[in-house]
């Protein structure tokens, strides 16, 4: 039988455990160290757990130490990305099987990198003092000519998931020269469906995940204004009524979110949407009942969250959990910045 109440003191347990041993089923996300680690760190600060719960210190050196870094000033624009590595296995230059022979030096990942300037402005790392001017410089090299981002520098996918972590990683930085913020906006405009969604990729189908990354974006950079309902939204540089009206018909029968039509209510759709709607200005036409009683569904006996009622809780799932409950308001959370994913306060910089 389901929780009646959010059981923060379990999740607190469930996330130090993860903090200080990762099950044996995460072996095959090691290459995602970095991302596992924001779920955690990020998840004890929305839970306003101890200090002493996390090595602030300690965590600051190692994500430091994942940051890859040119030879020279010249290899900047050599078409590479110095970010940060997902995790210690990322470092090790990759090996020609036909004749054993080390290929070129790793390189950076685009998602790790918005992961590790979280964690260090969640733990109040000061950002000025990391290298900067090589992420952001660097970074250039990532943009494609129609505005997207590629997640690496060499035969990677594009599309609106790595537009939102450049547009992230310049704003907690503070510092715009990673991006062209014109061709971006462009290609997120593209991006808008007939139903007022987004996919990931121009005449993709809308989707929850796409959708929160093109209107946090536009937040971010400044091309749409906060709570835009209450203002001329006929003016917005996307649909915002058509919008509204897909985000809203994407709570289900259950109170869950689902992320495409005629697809399940999945636990991390409350975050991706519910924060879509909270930009929007539109949260408060959520049926917040409901969605709090399919989310208590979701809750583990263990601690942490899981996709559907029933199954066994994991990071991401636990995560976006937390951040849904954060939106809800419950009581021992605290308020979450929903453009970056993290505590308002960690946001803000305090």
């Amino acid at each position: 039988m389901a929780s009646e109440i959010f059981e923060r003191d379990r999740h607190v347990t469930f996330l130090q455990m993860m903090y200080q041993l990762l099950p044996s089923p995460y072996q095959s996300q090691e290459i995602n160290r970095l991302t596992l680690a924001y779920f955690v760190i990020s998840g004890l600060d929305l839970l306003a757990a101890p200090d002493r719960l996390v090595d602030k210190e300690a965590v600051a050196k190692w994500v430091l130490s994942l940051q890859a870094h040119p030879r020279s000033q010249s290899e900047l624009n050599n078409g590479q990305f110095y970010g940060f590595y997902g995790s210690r296995s990322a470092q090790f230059p990759s090996e020609d099987n036909d004749n054993g022979a080390l290929l070129s030096r790793s390189v950076g990942n685009l998602a790790s990198t918005y992961c590790a300037v979280a964690i260090l402005k969640i733990i109040g790392y000061d950002l000025s003092s990391i290298d900067s001017e090589s992420i952001l410089t660097s970074m250039r090299n990532l943009q494609q000519s129609d505005g997207s981002f590629m997640p690496i520098h060499t035969g990677a996918e594009t599309d609106l998931r790595f537009i939102y972590c450049a547009v992230a990683i310049c704003h907690m930085l503070g510092n715009w020269s990673g991006m062209d913020k014109e061709k971006a906006k462009a290609y997120i405009i593209n991006c808008q469906s007939y139903d007022g969604g987004f996919g990931l990729t121009p005449g993709s189908e809308s989707h929850g995940g796409a959708t929160y990354c093109s209107v946090t974006s536009l937040r971010l950079m400044g091309f749409i204004e906060e709570d835009i309902l209450s203002k001329d939204a006929e003016s917005s540089i996307i649909n915002v009524p058509l919008l509204l009206d897909w985000c809203l018909q994407k709570q289900a029968a259950d109170g869950g979110f689902q992320g495409r039509p005629n697809k399940p209510s999945d636990t991390c759709y409350a975050f991706w949407i519910g924060s879509v709607l909270k930009v929007l200005g539109g949260h408060k036409f959520i049926d917040k009942k409901a969605l709090h009683g399919f989310l208590l569904t979701c809750q583990s006996e263990y601690g942490g969250f899981s996709k559907f009622p029933g199954d066994f809780p994991d990071l991401y799932h636990s995560y976006y959990g937390f951040t849904a409950f954060s939106l809800l308001e419950e009581p021992g959370l605290k308020p979450l910045c929903v453009e970056l994913g993290m505590s308002a306060i960690a946001a803000i910089g305090i």
